[in-house]
């Protein structure tokens, strides 16, 4: 049975002929695999049927939202999951060592290894890099604002609605529980939760060095004015934070928010969406099987044999 690589017409950057080039960079490789290029909307169903066929693997070709939707039906299964990365900043395949170039990730799937990776879920819904609520999913809805009414690239949008969203936020009051358990009350304008433990400081900042230790990366910034946030932010990519700063959560599993609010809106993967409150966290250990460089990637150990 052939494997199947799904292409997201809608996603990612990698131009009008990328079809065709990731046909040929498949068939240099020698991989046997049916190529599909369907709206963004029709790639959960398209994976889903792969799973349930048996499929040898299914490759994801898009942005990290392409990427998560096609990671949540496969996770649990026995299908692996391979990244082709087209999108515009490629975070997962970037902390599995996935190169960039497509030759080179296409030629993967014939010679890569299987490494069991973890993802996370709020509310039953799958990421694979990170979540969060307050200024981040305002900023997301500005951006794709632009992008649509006015054609901007992706990064000028997101600079743009940062300076803007700097300029309106506002303070979240959550009551957090963390592993079911202990309890605390934040007021917060950011709610960060990751797929695995995010580094901060420059030049590693935004990026994992594992994807299976099992635990949720939560970190919550103070309630300050808009001079302190951008003071705190600056401390934070420099290294040189204040206990005033931010909230460092550790050995987190599972994590319920609660607000007063019945919906909040929520970042997941770069995309936002309102999601009713309250939001329940979770990380799935090693729930996904991907497909990686036989040598010892940054962001995953070294595959068995």
């Amino acid at each position: 049975m052939q494997g199947l690589v799904i292409l997201n017409r809608g996603g990612g950057s990698a131009g009008d002929d990328v079809e065709e080039r990731v046909r040929a960079a498949l068939n240099e490789a020698g991989v046997d695999a049916e190529v599909v290029a369907v709206d963004g909307r029709d790639c959960v169903e398209r994976a889903t049927a792969a799973r349930d066929e048996g499929r040898p693997f299914v490759a994801a070709g898009g942005g990290d939202g392409t990427i998560s939707s096609v990671a949540g039906v496969l996770a649990g299964s026995d299908v692996p999951l391979a990244v082709l990365p087209l999108g515009t900043l490629n975070h997962f395949a970037r902390d599995l060592g996935i190169p960039t170039d497509l030759a080179q990730a296409a030629a993967l799937l014939k010679s890569g290894a299987k490494h069991q990776v973890d993802v996370a879920e709020v509310n039953g819904r799958t990421f694979i890099n990170n979540s969060a609520l307050g200024l981040y999913p305002l900023m997301v809805l500005d951006r794709e604002a632009q992008q649509k009414r006015l054609g901007r690239s992706k990064k000028l949008a997101m600079l743009v609605a940062g300076a803007r969203t700097l300029g309106r936020f506002k303070h979240h009051r959550l009551r957090l529980t963390i592993n079911e358990a202990e309890q605390a009350t934040v007021n917060t304008p950011l709610l960060f939760v990751g797929n695995n433990d995010y580094d901060l400081v420059l030049p590693q900042a935004g990026k994992r060095q594992t994807l299976d230790d099992g635990h949720l990366c939560v970190m919550v910034l103070r309630a300050q004015g808009r001079a302190g946030l951008l003071a705190a932010i600056l401390r934070v990519l420099v290294g040189r934070t204040r206990p005033d700063d931010m909230i460092r959560l550790d050995a987190v599993t599972r994590l319920r928010v609660v607000s007063h609010r019945s919906h909040l809106a929520v970042a997941t993967d770069g995309e936002t969406e309102h999601l009713a409150t309250p939001l329940d966290y979770r990380i799935r250990a090693k729930a996904l099987t991907v497909i990686i460089p036989k040598e010892k990637p940054a962001g995953a150990e070294a595959p068995a044999g």
